[in-house]
């Protein structure tokens, strides 16, 4: 998306951490302006000077408000929530955002760590695990992160047409972009019937399919 909006979003097609946030971005209504930071080409553009300087950790996201910088897909996302009005990606109560978090982060931080290209390229470089080995080890914390993310939801009656209830939050904006990454490397979705039936849904909606990674200006 190109606009003359304050926002900025270093971006890369196929990261799963970047699509959470263009799917905050517009579910939000908010315009934002993409800038492409390849992470292959020339060694990974993440690690150039110039964005090691706007990020030391080398990594995207990062959103740019005007002059303030922030990095962290979840942490944009809530700072979104904070800033601006619009659909709210968290719910009214604490123990319902607290719910909502525990299944966002069992996303972000259990099973998306384990298997983002960073953690590929050191297993290949500094262990030479070869591709197949790679793509089990992917497959597995995959499963085992959506074995337990299904029981969450199954046995929770908050949950709803979405995660949390009948409006998409913070939930449906980390297990869309997994669901992908999922299918991308073939894992079998049979046994998460619940996660399927939400992805369906959240993808019929145009703020999900516009920040689908082929639909990206940088898409390969």
């Amino acid at each position: 998306m190109s606009t003359e909006s304050p926002l900025t979003l270093y971006d890369y097609w196929r990261s799963s951490a970047c699509y959470r946030v263009r799917i905050a971005l517009n579910l939000k209504g908010l315009p934002y302006a993409q800038k492409p930071v390849h992470l292959l080409k020339n060694g990974g553009e993440q690690h150039s000077t110039a964005h090691r300087e706007l990020n030391p950790q080398e990594t995207i996201p990062v959103l740019a408000d005007g002059v303030r910088v922030i990095r962290q897909s979840l942490a944009i996302i809530e700072y979104l929530d904070e800033t601006y009005g619009g659909h709210m990606l968290l719910p009214a109560t604490a123990r319902d955002r607290a719910h909502v978090r525990g299944l966002a982060l069992l996303i972000a931080c259990d099973i998306h760590p384990l298997n983002n290209l960073r953690v590929m390229q050191f297993l290949e470089r500094d262990y030479g695990v070869q591709q197949a080995e790679r793509e089990r080890w992917t497959r597995h914390w995959m499963e085992e992160g959506f074995r337990a993310f299904e029981a969450i939801l199954a046995a929770d009656s908050a949950t709803g047409l979405y995660c949390h209830g009948d409006a998409p939050t913070l939930a449906d904006a980390c297990l869309i972009p997994q669901v992908y990454n999922a299918n991308r490397f073939g894992v079998d979705l049979a046994p998460y019937p619940t996660i399927r039936r939400i992805n369906a849904q959240c993808l019929s909606l145009p703020a999900f399919d516009a920040a689908r990674p082929e639909r990206q200006p940088d898409a390969a």
